[in-house]
């Protein structure tokens, strides 16, 4: 896959065999199929684009979506918190346009697996086709509501973004090896406290739950400060360990 990258710092993706424009210009088919990452290309309008090759942050950017996704701040807590890596095995309820299945399907690898639960058709088929454009062969999109039944064993981590996902927690358990992680997404305090109180009686252990929030910094000639706008509350994340 390969993507383009203008002058403003838009990004778009490039599709084989077609020719692409935009307000800055046309650039043909032909030029395009012949450059390799790292070039330039002019537009008709004499504009420049850069051919780069995207990572999963870039597409995730500019996906197809329906619905709101997970924050990078989010994302990033829970791969580093539950230590994903090469060949684990990972369940995910709540795929949406599937920009965490696609994290996880990165960081695991091609001798990993993602499953992940949709239970909207038209989000179902959004996340498959925004999947198969990205190149990734370890996700499996299924179109099923995860409360009739987790198909999956010997999983490493099971990530729930659900309005009730505590009502499921047996089946987890169930399906989860010793060690492994269960991940809950939760937009309100309540859900993440129930959450805790039922992984706690059933006897996971390691519970915690985190709130992340995100300030950026301002670099002016008159001195360097904090962004009056900040990426504040998105979500709580409980996280708990089977024994």
């Amino acid at each position: 896959m390969k993507m383009i990258l203008d002058e403003r710092g838009k990004k778009y993706v490039l599709k084989p065999g077609e020719e692409f424009q935009s307000d800055l210009g046309i650039v043909s088919a032909e030029v395009l199929d012949n450059a390799d990452v790292g070039d330039e290309v002019k537009s008709h309008l004499d504009h420049t684009f850069k051919i780069i090759k995207p990572n999963i942050n870039d597409f995730i950017d500019i996906m197809d979506r329906r619905c709101s996704i997970l924050l990078k701040k989010d994302i990033g807590l829970v791969l580093a918190h539950t230590g994903l890596g090469s060949a684990s095995r990972v369940v995910d309820a709540g795929t949406g346009a599937g920009a965490i299945a696609l994290n996880f399907g990165n960081v695991v690898g091609p001798e990993g697996d993602v499953f992940t639960y949709e239970i909207r058709q038209d989000f179902a088929e959004v996340a498959r086709k925004n999947i198969e454009k990205f190149g990734i062969t370890n996700i499996h999109v299924k179109n099923k509501n995860i409360k009739d039944g987790i198909d999956e064993d010997k999983i490493d981590l099971v990530f729930l973004d659900l309005p009730k996902p505590f009502e499921i927690f047996e089946e987890v358990m169930e399906s989860l090896n010793v060690g492994g992680w269960l991940t809950v997404y939760a937009p309100y305090i309540d859900q993440a406290e129930i959450s805790y109180r039922i992984a706690k009686k059933l006897g996971f252990y390691d519970i915690e739950i985190f709130e992340i929030l995100e300030r950026g910094l301002e670099v002016r000639p008159q001195g360097v400060r904090p962004k009056t706008r900040m990426v504040g509350h998105s979500g709580y994340l409980v996280f708990a360990r089977k024994l």
